[in-house]
């Protein structure tokens, strides 16, 4: 199974929309050379990947362990790339739960550091 095709056989439940919550580090932006903070080049696959899921009607959540001014590093690299989210390190629909959470709910996770349990 490709990746094309195991994407489109995600079912989202929030309607007309299936949402995808993206890493940052290593996932969409390589490490720097000059050590963290700092942000690395970007990884094209990847951005590639989520601006084709965003023209395919996916909403996204910059999902992150950045905060304050590392995390606004990291909305800039992703401007410079025109890649913007609906959501940073939120639920984009808080009416649909209003239970306080901190986990993010997607209908898919892009993570370096992911392991697919339909695999294993």
């Amino acid at each position: 199974m490709n990746i094309d095709s195991t994407i489109n056989s995600i079912k989202g439940s929030y309607g007309d929309y299936k949402i995808v919550a993206v890493d940052f580090d290593k996932t969409l932006f390589d490490h720097s050379d000059k050590g963290y903070p700092h942000v690395g080049p970007p990884i094209r696959k990847t951005i590639e990947l989520v601006k084709k899921l965003q023209a395919e009607g996916w909403k996204t959540i910059l999902w992150t362990c950045r905060d304050g001014k590392e995390l606004d590093m990291a909305l800039d690299a992703c401007s410079k790339e025109d890649l913007y989210f609906n959501a940073i390190n939120d639920n984009i629909d808080k009416t649909k739960n209003n239970i306080l959470s901190r986990k993010i709910y997607a209908s898919l996770y892009i993570d370096d550091k992911s392991i697919n349990p339909l695999i294993i």
